[in-house]
């Protein structure tokens, strides 16, 4: 489920919820309900405002990051060529299109 940002204009407090996309949320009583906080000194009736926030991503940069990570990150290096940047344990360097075996063997990597 997404994460929202509201902001209650009559205590100037921000608080984060989670919640499904169709509900609204429009008091500070609901608000309260769904963080399971304590409402405090602010009525209930009070408005709250859903506020934009940028989400917050965190993508790995490196190959190494990639790689510690358990990817497979392969580069273009001719016609039907790829380079494995992320290969270990044995796996092969280069991917052949052509060429089944040089393919990862995505099994070792993938577990429940």
């Amino acid at each position: 489920m997404p994460t929202y940002d509201y902001y209650c204009s009559t205590n100037d407090i921000y608080i984060e919820v989670i919640h499904g996309i169709n509900q609204r949320v429009t008091t500070w009583a609901e608000l309260c309900e769904l963080a399971q906080i304590d409402r405090q000194d602010t009525p209930d009736e009070s408005p709250v405002k859903k506020v934009i926030t940028a989400p917050n991503l965190n993508f790995p940069k490196t190959n190494s990051q990639l790689k510690n990570l358990g990817f497979t990150k392969l580069v273009r290096r001719d016609k039907g060529v790829y380079e494995n940047v992320t290969a270990t344990n044995g796996e092969s360097r280069y991917m052949k299109s052509d060429d089944p075996s040089s393919v990862p063997n995505l099994s070792k990597k993938i577990s429940d």
